[in-house]
């Protein structure tokens, strides 16, 4: 839970705060506070009140987006923060193709997280 760095505000499109999430996964604010503790979504203060924020792309209607909190463990088991963790799941990836938060939405996890893997050998 950090702030927002320039370079990722660049990279994300959309971002939902977590009563939003709430309300659209039909769940108290606080699960999804719990799972922003968790490690199961990453989330950034931004905006004038320093609101937590998530990337809208990691939502889908009824929880995270598939296969992102088994990516979200490998990213962190490889040492990276959240805003590496960020960088890397919106920065396009020739070999995808695409980002690899799309290649997640797109129901390609596996290929998105044996190049997770990949970065900690």
């Amino acid at each position: 839970m950090s702030e927002i760095d320039p370079k990722i505000e660049a990279l994300v499109p959309a971002w939902m705060y977590l009563p939003d999430i709430s309300e659209q996964w039909g769940v108290l604010v606080t699960e999804v506070r719990n799972q922003v503790k968790a490690g199961h979504l990453v989330a950034v203060r931004r905006g004038e009140n320093k609101a937590l924020q998530v990337p809208a792309a990691f939502i889908d209607t009824d929880g995270p987006v598939k296969h992102l909190v088994g990516t979200l463990t490998v990213l962190r088991d490889c040492g990276f923060n959240d805003e590496e963790i960020l960088e890397w799941m919106f920065t396009e990836d020739p070999s995808l193709p695409g980002s690899p938060i799309q290649a997640l939405r797109e129901n390609r996890g596996t290929e998105v997280k044996r190049r997770a893997q990949a970065m900690a050998l």
